[in-house]
């Protein structure tokens, strides 16, 4: 590979992406700029698409914010890859394609992630952004409309109300809690993480609706009792939320400060 290959400005981001996202920036720069020396394989249209990002963002000036944008790029590829060895093909729909408008939708979406990616300041979250990215590009039931809908809910969401999330949709694989959740806790930890949880019910991803309780009445509600709504199971599926470390799950519980049940 010549030189000016190597300091490619777009590698340059995405190696700077080992910040947030580890070494593995540094191998999905090399399938990105330089494919013929990888032992990975991406589909072309989705790299291209990478390698553009990449150029486009290559002059940000902010360290942070470069490598937001390298690590989210390098997070697409990472489960790119690993849906293609599970036989999930890339969409043929004419998601990649220049129709009347002057870029294809996937070009728009994975901008519209690097965007969301530099604004963040919860680095956790960058992953799962990119992931949002890999799952749309093989998922043909998701139109533009509706993948631009789930990253809007994604960048509302803390990175714990995120997690909480994550504990909901694996709850018949690890059990929640059975204790109630207090209305108004007095420590604060608690109390904000329990005003998570009501957010995350009133912004209709978690099932049942945030009730009014009565003064003198005893809290009812159970990390046990919620739901994924619909929506919900939307933001899990699409930012891969299954991936969401064990450690990260038992945290946001802890948070929530529960007697034993």
């Amino acid at each position: 590979m010549r030189d000016s290959e190597e300091r490619a400005p777009g590698r340059d981001l995405v190696e700077t992406g080992e910040l947030v996202a580890g070494s593995m920036s540094r191998a999905v720069a090399g399938l990105l700029f330089d494919p013929a020396s990888s032992p990975l394989r991406l589909d072309d249209r989705l790299a291209g698409c990478l390698r553009d990002a990449a150029t486009s963002a290559a002059a940000l000036p902010l360290t942070w914010e470069r490598a937001r944008a390298g690590a989210v790029l390098a997070f697409v590829a990472e489960l790119s890859v690993t849906r293609a060895h599970q036989g999930r093909a890339v969409r043929t729909d004419g998601f990649f394609s220049v129709t009347t408008a002057a870029r294809s939708a996937a070009e728009r979406l994975v901008e519209d992630v690097v965007q969301a990616a530099r604004r963040t300041t919860e680095e956790r979250r960058v992953r799962h952004l990119g992931y949002l990215v890999a799952e749309v590009v093989v998922s043909p039931d998701i139109d533009v409309a509706l993948a631009a809908r789930a990253l809007q809910l994604a960048e509302s969401c803390s990175w714990r109300q995120l997690v909480l999330l994550a504990a909901v949709g694996r709850r018949d694989r690890a059990p929640l809690p059975m204790a109630p959740l207090e209305d108004d806790p007095r420590a604060w930890r608690a109390w904000g993480a329990r005003e998570d949880v009501a957010d995350l019910q009133r912004a209709g991803l978690l099932d049942p609706p945030p009730t009014v309780v009565r003064p003198g009445s005893r809290p009812r509600l159970r990390p046990a009792d919620l739901r994924l709504t619909r929506r919900g199971v939307l933001l899990h599926r699409l930012l891969a939320l299954d991936f969401v470390r064990e450690d990260d799950v038992q945290a946001a519980l802890a948070d929530l400060d529960l007697p034993p049940a």
